[in-house]
């Protein structure tokens, strides 16, 4: 199916549809859509607590008194039939329900049935490679695009290489590092999540095998996206530690997609600290919890520490930010860029899933489908949209 025709096809009832409005990243979203969704966008709010979407529907009425009419659409996670007719009632689905390795599978699946763009804010390599390799093929030949980690997973790192790679020379071997810093806090939704698949490790690299056993491989080109070793980086003044996330995957499938990226392209993340005790510290508590992870009676107690639902208030997400600092070398020029913003996990997270979603619904984009990264699916549009939402990605001075 043509997905250009697709999109122009006006006969299903929406634009937008966000499910998972009501929880704490949902209910951001939505906010962030009442403010900025444009005129005539039809959207609309789902879940599976009617109440709960009428409480969320009266709070946006405050920010938009035209979303007092806003639809609301009841479904399930885990019922596949409400989950077919949510698919085919819109041109694009953003999920907020995780972890998505528990609660995701049946939305892919039905919006890949269905021809369903498709957006989460996943950071769960194990369900990013499983939905590869049981729906890509579906959703290539319904057109559906099924774009996973719309939010701080993986849109500064996937687009903040992008950026990094146009400011190098085309067709030489290239090579990126990031290096990220935040002061913010997580939500009970995201350390449910981040335990999740800290715990299941067996599982991930078992998805993992079956995805390389499933993708295309690149004949005239090399891709990496290795973790790094802990060091001092004299290019940032801090020390740099890797991060095991998801991000350096989505780099790299985004520069396996794109020529641009060269012959051969690396790419490595790192979290970047000031000063060497607390980036011991730091490295410590990673390998403490990533060990307690394991245990799944601790792994339960961890997790019911902070409920999802719950999360920072509007306060503490005000004094948040990010930045991450990349380093590009290319054909002997070496170039200093930088992606930063506010609150990373929630207000700039919900920013970048509903610019994402307003992007596949009403911008010119290639004509892709099938699982694909922010990057290759999105690209110049998503770039200049969230610039002009307040997101800076610039080319930086050396330190």
């Amino acid at each position: 199916m043509n997905a250009q025709v697709r999109h122009g096809d006006q006969e299903r009832a929406y634009d937008v549809v966000l499910f998972g409005a009501t929880g704490f990243v949902g209910a951001l979203t939505a906010e962030y859509l009442a403010a900025h969704a444009p005129a005539g966008c039809r959207w609309a709010l789902a879940g599976r607590d009617t109440a709960k979407l009428e409480r969320l529907r009266e709070r946006l009425a405050a920010i938009d008194p035209s979303c007092a009419r806003l639809p609301l659409l009841r479904a399930d996670a885990r019922d596949a039939a409400t989950l077919a007719e949510l698919a085919a009632s819109t041109r694009v689905l953003a999920s907020t329900v995780g972890p998505y390795i528990w609660y995701g599978a049946e939305l892919v699946a039905a919006c890949a049935e269905a021809g369903t763009d498709y957006l989460d804010l996943t950071g769960e390599p194990e369900f990013v490679d499983r939905m590869y390799v049981e729906h890509d093929a579906r959703a290539r030949e319904t057109g559906a695009r099924l774009v996973h980690a719309c939010g701080f997973d993986s849109i500064p790192a996937d687009l903040g290489a992008y950026f990094t790679v146009q400011q190098l020379p085309a067709g030489v071997p290239l090579r990126v590092d990031g290096f990220m810093r935040s002061n913010a806090l997580v939500s009970g939704g995201t350390l449910t999540t981040a335990l999740t698949a800290l715990g299941r490790g067996r599982q991930h690299l078992a998805a993992a095998r079956a995805r390389r056993l499933h993708e295309p491989r690149l004949p005239e080109r090399r891709v990496r996206g290795p973790l790094g070793a802990p060091r001092y980086s004299w290019e940032t003044g801090t020390w740099a530690l890797p991060l095991p996330t998801l991000d350096p995957q989505v780099v790299a499938r985004s520069a396996a997609a794109l020529e641009r990226y060269g012959p051969d392209f690396r790419y490595r993340q790192y979290a970047s600290v000031r000063h060497l005790p607390v980036a011991v510290a730091g490295a410590a508590a990673v390998g403490a919890t990533v060990a307690l992870a394991q245990v799944p009676p601790v792994r339960r107690w961890l997790a019911s520490r902070w409920e999802p639902g719950q999360g920072p208030d509007a306060q503490r997400r005000a004094r948040s930010w990010f930045t991450v600092r990349f380093v590009g070398e290319g054909g002997g020029h070496r170039v200093f860029t930088e992606v930063s913003g506010g609150d990373p996990g929630y207000g700039e997270t919900a920013k970048m899933l509903a610019e994402s979603a307003l992007c596949l619904a009403y911008d010119a984009l290639p004509e892709t489908s099938g699982q694909l990264t922010p990057a290759v699916a999105m690209g110049d549009a998503l770039l200049d949209r969230l610039q002009k939402a307040g997101i800076r990605f610039r080319v930086a001075d050396a330190r």
